[in-house]
């Protein structure tokens, strides 16, 4: 059995600008102000991408004004699916990916910066949550590092370390992936080219999911260790 561990944003999906403004919206409803910037977004989780967002407007926030950003972005993705739908898209060859990855037996998860309501939002919304066991997954609301929640989802799931591979578009997820010793497919269809993602440690780098043997062959290889 192979793990997949999946990021979400520019990984399987792109909200082309929608969910920023869902982002701005929430944090509005969550602080009664304006969002005029949002921090760095990139490979950071939810619940800091909101701390320091709050920062940037003079906030100082706790545990409870993240629970109702997290409550307000969830509504916000609910309410507004249908234009998350109509400007938003699922990457190219993310769905046949899924599927082939369910055909060899594969156990896929998630594990994101975005609350677990919202990530199961956005995949449903693109027809690519079937396959997702969102029980073994871990999410913003679980813990702000990334790579703890890499270890997590590996604990809720059993798995050992040389058995697991994770794919995502940014440095963030290579380096949460190397820390607990799994490898990483880094997919460069975000802000990082595949240079970047190999220079940060990928075990392999595609330039997108669209070659499905290219793909299936490097998750195969999991079994071996980084």
């Amino acid at each position: 059995m192979v793990l997949v561990l999946w990021d979400i944003d520019h990984t399987l999906i792109s909200t082309r600008g929608v969910g920023k403004e869902l982002s701005a919206a929430a944090f509005e409803e969550a602080t009664g102000l304006r969002m005029r910037e949002q921090a760095k977004i990139d490979g950071i989780t939810e619940p800091v991408i909101f701390r320091e967002t709050a920062k940037l407007h003079g906030l100082t926030t706790g545990r409870a004004d993240f629970e109702r950003f997290a409550q307000a972005l969830t509504e916000q993705h609910l309410g507004r699916a249908a234009e998350l739908r109509e400007r938003g898209h699922a990457l190219p060859g993310a769905a046949a990916v899924l599927d082939a990855l369910d055909g060899v037996g594969a156990v896929q998860t998630v594990v994101s910066g975005n609350v677990r309501a919202v990530a199961e939002i956005k995949l449903k919304t693109f027809g690519l949550d079937r396959y997702i066991r969102w029980e073994l997954g871990a999410y913003g609301e679980d813990d702000d590092i990334r790579a703890e929640l890499v270890r997590l989802a590996l604990e809720r799931s059993g798995t050992a370390a040389g058995d697991a591979v994770l794919l995502g578009d940014t440095p963030a997820d290579v380096d949460a992936a190397l820390s607990n010793r799994i490898r990483c497919i880094g997919v460069a269809t975000g802000k990082s080219s595949e240079e970047e993602l190999q220079r940060a440690g990928a075990t392999a780098a595609l330039p997108g999911l669209q070659d499905m043997r290219r793909v299936l062959n490097a998750v195969c290889q999991a079994g071996q260790q980084p």
